[in-house]
């Protein structure tokens, strides 16, 4: 039988999880620039303000358009990564793994100085 402390701790697992959650979503920052690797290999760095269509080898091809990158065409036969979402968050990624795909957002560069000080 469930007592009192069970859900007391079951109610503070509950809300700490929500916190946590609530706490990733608030502070995830836009990113500025994908990164397309091919195995392991860097295929190339491209911004998420030009809108452009990429072929990413010869099985894969990647948009992006209105600040999001997602996979438009794809070879494999899953067809997981062509049904993801756009990404455009940083850390936010799209992986092909027949293909050894993957496409990931950065943040870009980082400034030289983070503030300055009259």
């Amino acid at each position: 039988m469930i007592q009192k402390n069970d859900w007391i701790l079951a109610g503070g697992i509950f809300l700490a999880a929500v916190l946590l959650f609530a706490g990733m979503l608030l502070l995830r920052r836009p990113g500025s620039e994908i990164e397309i690797s091919i195995d392991g290999e860097r295929l190339g760095v491209y911004s998420l303000d030009e809108e452009q269509i990429i072929d990413a080898g010869e099985g894969n091809r990647v948009e992006i358009a209105d600040g999001q990158a997602r996979m438009l065409w794809a070879d494999c036969p899953d067809q997981f990564c062509a049904r993801q979402t756009a990404i455009s968050r940083v850390g936010e990624t799209i992986v092909c793994l027949p293909n050894r795909v993957t496409v990931r957002v950065l943040q870009g560069e980082t400034p030289e100085y983070d503030a300055v000080a009259r």
